[in-house]
């Protein structure tokens, strides 16, 4: 199962982007999606055009799929291209460099918070809930990355190639972030 475009078929799902109700015969992205309650992956339900602003990538690739007639395409076409130059999409998986939505996350190296705005590298660690433990995303500030992946063991150059694949920023900020880590590239991963 992939990323897909169909037309509603009830009128009961809701938008995982704007919570209001799809209506029936109005096309909808569904995003493959793997939830804690079953193996197999599910669809998560958009309208094409909060897909568009917030999962530019994903959309993008199941309107290339799609063979039917998109009727607002040139709009999706530059909401996408919108939401990809100011930053707004939501990255497509860890790691990533996002901007800091609120001032709570606080850096996995240093302790220290997060200010709001500012640029973060999210990296995927273990999350304790209760008995149970689960991957979820940690941020870290970029200064803070090259000893974080040092530490942990992490290759510079995987985590480089997954920050570059994922991040919905503009190129300029990925490279600047990136930037920071190349001198930890050739620092070999610890076993």
């Amino acid at each position: 199962m992939a990323n897909v475009i169909e037309e509603a078929k009830s009128g009961r799902a809701s938008c995982r982007t704007c919570k209001k109700t799809i209506a029936k015969g109005e096309l909808r992205l569904g995003v493959e999606a793997v939830t804690q309650f079953s193996d197999t992956p599910s669809l998560q339900w958009h309208h094409v055009m909060c897909a568009a602003q917030k999962l530019p990538a994903e959309l993008k690739e199941a309107l290339d799929a799609y063979l039917g007639d998109v009727p607002n395409r040139a709009e999706l076409d530059a909401a996408m291209e919108e939401a990809i130059k100011n930053g707004s999409a939501k990255p497509a998986g860890l790691p990533h460099v996002d901007r800091a939505p609120t001032g709570r996350a606080k850096c996995m190296k240093c302790g220290e918070p997060i200010e709001k705005a500012s640029l973060r590298v999210a990296v995927e660690r273990e999350l304790e809930t209760g008995a149970f433990a689960r991957p979820g995303a940690g941020y870290l500030h970029p200064p803070c990355t090259p000893a974080y992946i040092v530490e942990k063991g992490i290759a510079a150059d995987e985590l480089i190639d997954g920050l570059r694949k994922n991040s919905r920023l503009p190129e300029a900020e990925i490279d600047g972030v990136i930037a920071d880590l190349d001198g930890s590239a050739d620092t070999p991963a610890e076993a």
